[in-house]
């Protein structure tokens, strides 16, 4: 029996805030993957190293967590007035399945920086020494991001002095402006809060009802008082992800609320729908130890958030959840902002299992309609390896 020998797709694989992920040039990929559709789909799965039944992707680039089953594939803008289209795909570890619906805030720190040396970047766009402004589309939820990317000598500069909890080792600062995050596309006819109210009750069949506010901004999220559901706000990944009957709720409580948002039509549609929407619960700030052993003081922090990702609780905070969280503090009357402490304000500190983490938000409101102009956070990015990857020649 003849085999097919593997193939070889130029690729860099790089670590953008705390998740890590594996990008391409479209115009490096096999012509059928270029396009969306199953073959693309089945190209990153194999990359990947999914479906695995082992949940370890040891046959593949992903390491077995949300946060690093990840591809973004990128190209010269077709929009007006951008640098670059990219294009993000959340790749399933047990099922075969990539989920398109949603961004990933954490990896638009490597965009730009991947972008102008990738010669997507318009060279007269940038300075010899400073930082340069790349100006990305996110093709996904249609929305426009700004990079504010270092260069030193002309090229990117990745190393500094830059902390970022649930990353190890510093790097050089890249700040994210997610401009206009509401999506638009999302929910009942793009309105931020997509049921017209900051809070809800949330009825889950068998779980209970709970107080929700479910926002679309930066990615759809439904927040929950942790007190509600019996936790403090201050737990870890393994006091989640070990319990499966905590795993099971929280699932359920995704469900729900995707259909109360209006992302989906039926309960089931839910499990082709893993990357949106996001679950995650606050409470007031408190006193606790992070994974890496820092101890986060209540004084150090306005409020404290945990959030699942992929049917697990995240070891830090996604990029586009911490959006959620930024524009949700800025609107006095949302679990968020009353967790913080209420009343008007444009930036937050929240506690995640990893440590701390600051967001900024501008909202306002007009005729009834809250509009938020834009969330800001820092970001870091490195490239981790770069070269080709390898599949075989069948394998999409």
């Amino acid at each position: 029996m003849a085999f097919v020998p593997q193939i070889k797709i130029p690729a860099t694989y790089m670590r953008g805030g705390t998740s890590k992920g594996v990008f391409f040039n479209l115009q490096d990929l096999p012509e059928a993957a270029q396009l969306p559709g199953a073959a693309r789909d089945a190209l990153l799965l194999r990359v990947i190293g999914s479906p695995d039944p082992y949940d370890k992707q040891i046959d593949g680039m992903g390491a077995a967590t949300s946060s690093t089953s990840k591809t973004v594939i990128l190209s010269k803008s077709i929009k007006a007035d951008h640098d670059v289209d990219y294009l993000f795909g959340q790749v399933a570890i047990d099922k075969p399945f990539v989920d398109w619906s949603g961004n990933c805030g954490n990896l638009s720190a490597a965009v730009g920086s991947f972008a102008i040396s990738s010669g997507l970047v318009d060279a007269a766009r940038l300075p010899q020494n400073g930082v340069a402004v790349v100006r990305i589309w996110q093709a996904n939820i249609g929305k426009t991001i700004i990079a504010h990317v270092p260069i030193t000598d002309g090229a990117v500069q990745e190393t500094g002095d830059f902390e970022l909890d649930g990353v190890t080792f510093p790097a050089a600062e890249v700040q994210l402006e997610f401009m206009d995050p509401a999506a638009e596309e999302e929910g009942a006819g793009g309105s931020m809060f997509p049921t017209g109210n900051l809070v809800d009750d949330l009825e889950v069949p068998g779980v209970g009802t709970f107080k929700a506010t479910m926002i679309n901004a930066g990615i759809p999220t439904i927040f929950i008082n942790a007190q509600d559901l019996g936790y403090q706000g201050t737990e870890l990944q393994g006091q989640i992800n070990g319990d499966p009957k905590a795993l099971a709720m929280f699932e359920t409580i995704r469900a729900h609320g995707a259909l109360r948002m209006g992302l989906i039509q039926h309960l089931d549609q839910a499990a082709t729908r893993q990357h949106t929407p996001k679950v995650a619960f606050v409470a007031p700030p408190a006193d606790y130890t992070a994974s890496s052993g820092k101890a986060v003081k209540v004084g150090d922090v306005d409020l404290l958030v945990r959030a699942l990702s992929m049917g697990k609780l995240h070891h830090a905070m996604m990029g586009t959840a911490a959006v959620a969280i930024g524009t949700a503090a800025a609107i006095p009357g949302t679990l968020v902002n009353l967790a913080a402490g209420g009343g008007a304000r444009s930036a937050v500190r929240f506690g995640h299992p990893s440590g701390t983490l600051r967001v900024g938000a501008e909202a306002s409101q007009a005729n009834g309609e809250w509009t938020v102009v834009k969330a800001i956070m820092s970001r870091s990015a490195r490239v981790l390896m770069e070269g080709w990857v390898r599949v075989p020649g069948d394998s999409f």
